[in-house]
């Protein structure tokens, strides 16, 4: 599991415009949002706070990305439901979520269905100087410390 003061794995992924990003060229400070599944009411929930705190995030010069195994399809229509103003990136397979956070393996008893945890990272120039991981999806994060660590 990544730790504080850990330089985070970099990695490449396609976001909901199929527009690759990868981690080592993003400077300053980086929030990854992970979350289990679009169109679920408490990943909705949480990405749209989100949402609504980007004001203060743009502030604070941090880059927000919400990440799921998702497909970018499915990222796409989810941030245009909800009018995402942050760049959802998909983890198609999982490799990155289980790298940071986890996954949750066979979820809600589903063969060979598998979700990210809900976790929240936050970087800064690539170093982890905030982490939240949940096993419980149907915790949302701290919102206030996350913004608290930003500022």
């Amino acid at each position: 599991m990544l730790e504080l003061g850990q330089k985070a794995p970099n990695f490449e992924l396609v976001d909901h415009e199929l527009k690759p990003v990868k981690l080592s060229e993003l400077k300053g400070k980086v929030v990854l949002a992970f979350y289990p599944g679009a169109f679920t009411s408490v990943c909705e929930k949480e990405l749209c706070t989100f949402r609504d705190m980007m004001a203060k995030f743009n502030n604070l010069n941090a880059t927000v990305f919400g990440i799921s195994i998702d497909t970018p399809f499915s990222n796409k229509a989810f941030a245009e439901k909800n009018k995402l103003n942050f760049r959802l990136l998909s983890d198609f397979g999982g490799n990155v979520a289980k790298q940071y956070g986890g996954v949750h393996e066979n979820f809600i008893n589903i063969p060979n269905y598998t979700v990210a945890k809900r976790a929240v990272f936050v970087l800064d120039d690539g170093v982890v100087i905030y982490k939240w991981v949940t096993d419980n999806p149907a915790v949302e994060p701290p919102y206030e410390e996350i913004q608290k660590v930003l500022g």
